[in-house]
């Protein structure tokens, strides 16, 4: 992450807001579940510290606009293999029919409604739409600074979490998501699993292939850089780049560019 995974510009002011309590040295959450509920691993301690200590630019380096956008927000659920076996996150992968993003792995999430109080209830709402997701067992820790896709005109915030509470998962619309997967953080940072795309656009960017997912634009911008804020990130060859199909549509201001349009 040297300066920042999106590399595209100038840099917006402002940067990730914890929620109160959620603090390296003092974690909690804004919205407690019952006591004895709440218990952070610790490996949650250094992507937390990173969190707090940085600032805008180490996200994004496209300004986000004054006016305009359509404000969305996604869930970056972070939550815990069965039996201490590490770091896992939650990922959607959308109807291969859907009009835009058709096949493509993502955070749940979704464009705001006009009763959503923030982004949190953005991306908890939509979480619970998509796949099920009760709000109760989610522990919300840090809105990240707000992206724009220039391409879509979205305003983009990932609100990262803790799933204190696991629970079954599954597409609620078929025709809108087809698969609903917890990938663990081992397997996202093995190397064997890491590449870089080019898009016919011109386009280069990071991604994953795990688990028969192809994980490549905002979301895998996204992950690798709290994969490295977190330290989870192992060496990798950066050498090892593929080609999208033409068909792939382009995707704007995404994590990690080598070039963009």
């Amino acid at each position: 992450m040297a300066d920042g995974i999106w590399d595209n510009g100038g840099a917006p002011t402002g940067g990730p807001r914890l929620f109160p309590d959620a603090l390296p040295d003092g974690v909690g959450a804004r919205r407690r579940p019952s006591a004895g509920e709440l218990a952070l691993p610790d490996w949650f301690a250094p992507l937390l510290t990173r969190l707090h200590r940085s600032r805008a630019e180490d996200f994004t380096r496209l300004p986000t606009p004054d006016e305009g956008g359509r404000d969305s927000a996604v869930l970056v659920l972070l939550g815990e293999e069965p039996d201490g076996g590490g770091p896992d996150i939650l990922v959607l992968q959308r109807a291969a029919t859907l009009r835009n993003h058709a096949g493509q792995p993502a955070f749940p999430g979704g464009v705001a409604d006009p009763g959503d109080a923030d982004p949190a209830a953005t991306a908890l709402r939509e979480a619970d739409e998509e796949v099920g997701l009760d709000p109760s067992s989610v522990t919300l820790l840090a809105e990240l600074p707000t992206l724009w896709i220039p391409a879509s005109d979205f305003l983009v915030t990932p609100v990262l979490a803790w799933w204190h509470r696991p629970h079954p998962v599954a597409p609620r619309d078929p025709g809108e998501v087809a698969h609903v997967a917890r990938l663990p953080v081992a397997e996202l940072t093995d190397p064997a699993n890491r590449l870089r795309l080019r898009h016919p656009s011109g386009w280069i960017g990071p991604a994953f292939e795990v688990r028969g997912m192809l994980v490549w634009g905002f979301t895998a911008g996204v992950l690798s850089t709290l994969l490295d804020m977190a330290g989870w990130t192992r060496p990798w060859p950066q050498d090892r780049i593929a080609d999208l199909p033409p068909t792939t549509p382009p995707p704007a201001a995404t994590a990690d560019a080598d070039e963009q349009p």
